[in-house]
């Protein structure tokens, strides 16, 4: 067997595991709704979905948590220094825990500025109030598990990663069943199995590293935990992905924002197809995720000839899928539109607008690969330099056209150049991350 079919085999199952990982998101949240869905008064669910823009908000601004720790890690696991590995675990953990207890503690000003900025009646307003007071007391639990995550993804661990995700979304299911549809306990009832659920994940997360590590190797940890060059360095990445993600998160959120000003029927409609880029990317960043680990394992080995193979095999893999789901739904529109929704008006929208699928999927497959490429390699400036450089140079300047000549193709063509931006400012960065002394790597598998 050759080194590329050696090497495709762990990728791809890694990548897979991933996706099945990522998916079981989407599947909380229709859970989520399909329980609150069928109560007796439609504010529970409206509530939920108002609090959840909160809780999206918030924990996305500590994304970093999960990004930072993997790459971190997998290069540690390249240079074969596990307790290093373990100390960058503990550290963002201890980071973690710090925030999830500031979160709990500033519960009070964080609701009353977040719903005095969302727009609702006072009882759907009461409704996602009780939510939030139930969801809130899961942030220390929640932030600590998105550097399990990662501290497992850098590991190479996948398996772990998706018994976590069941652990948690199945303890979800199971304790909304009673809360929600036995209890009748409502939004409240939801944020507390969720809360809940993230606390069963923890536990079970704790217990597979008790399995791993005894008490005597955190003890030769403590001494180097704190350590200013290391600790330095965790913060200029998180603060750079930190950066990168808002950026990113922000540049959505004005597609959106631009999209209501052509009115509903068109606001629908994008906010349909952007759906469809949503469940791809769940797709894509199994093999994003993928590329993270090994990115992170083969810079720690030095192995410039991995970082290659990588490059090559997350590429057309990761292309493949994202073209695949916008030929998918370009030649079968009203199909798998209806799926989303029934209204004519909407569907008759995403006919003329679905054919923009092929290019942001296809530019935006490349950009992903490539942020979980530089995540493993923990370059986190050229990741905040480049999500800036696409916001402000591809999309602003054409979204802003698309705004002056109220054309929605012309907004779809400002994320297109957006994506675009993206893979170009990244793909450019590549050569810097292979100017390193050759080591040839032995056969993976």
């Amino acid at each position: 067997m050759n080194q590329d079919s050696g090497f495709i085999r762990p990728f791809l199952k890694l990548s897979i595991v991933n996706v099945l990982s990522n998916l079981m998101v989407p599947l909380a949240g229709i859970v989520d709704v399909a329980f609150l869905g069928h109560s007796s008064e439609i504010r529970y669910l409206a509530g939920v979905s108002l609090a959840t823009v909160l809780f999206n908000y918030l924990y996305w601004t500590f994304g970093f948590l999960r990004m930072g720790t993997t790459g971190m890690t997998a290069q540690a696991v390249g240079r074969k220094d596990e307790t290093e590995a373990l100390a960058i675990g503990m550290r963002h953990g201890l980071i973690a825990l710090a925030i999830g207890v500031l979160i709990v503690l500033l519960q009070v000003p964080l609701r009353a500025i977040g719903f005095a900025l969302l727009s609702a009646t006072p009882e759907v307003k009461a409704a996602g109030q009780d939510y939030f007071h139930a969801l809130i007391w899961g942030a220390p639990a929640t932030l600590i598990n998105f550097v399990l995550i990662g501290w497992y993804l850098g590991r190479g661990q996948s398996g772990k990663v998706l018994l976590l995700s069941a652990v948690s979304n199945g303890s979800n299911i199971v304790l909304e069943y009673f809360f929600v549809g036995q209890w009748g306990w409502a939004s409240a009832g939801s944020g507390g199995s969720t809360a809940l659920s993230q606390y069963l994940m923890l536990l079970v997360g704790l217990g597979l590293l008790g399995r791993e590590f005894r008490w005597r190797d955190v003890q030769k940890v403590n001494e180097q935990l704190w350590e200013r060059s290391a600790l330095g360095a965790v913060l200029n990445l998180n603060r750079d992905i930190l950066i990168r993600t808002f950026v990113l998160v922000s540049t959505f959120a004005l597609f959106t924002n631009f999209s209501s000003a052509f009115g509903t029927e068109v606001l629908a409609t994008n906010t349909v197809l952007l759906q469809v880029v949503t469940l791809a990317a769940y797709f894509i960043d199994g093999f994003a995720f993928a590329t993270e680990s090994y990115a992170g394992l083969f810079r720690g080995q030095g192995a410039i000839t991995g970082l290659m193979r990588l490059l090559q095999t997350a590429g057309w893999m990761s292309l493949l899928m994202g073209l695949l789901f916008a030929i998918a739904f370009i030649l079968l529109p009203l199909p798998l539109f209806g799926l989303i929704t029934d209204h004519d008006a909407i569907l008759n929208g995403v006919q003329q607008y679905v054919v923009w699928l092929l290019p942001v999927l296809g530019f935006g497959s490349i950009a992903y690969m490539l942020d979980g490429y530089f995540l493993g390699l923990t370059e986190g400036q050229m990741l905040r330099t480049a999500a800036v450089i696409s916001t402000l140079v591809g999309f602003v300047p054409m979204a802003i056209v698309a705004w002056w000549f109220r054309s929605a193709h012309l907004l779809w063509l400002a994320l297109t150049l957006f994506m675009l931006a993206r893979s170009l400012t990244l793909a450019i960065k590549v050569p810097q991350t292979l100017r390193a002394d050759v080591k040839q790597l032995p056969p993976v598998g």
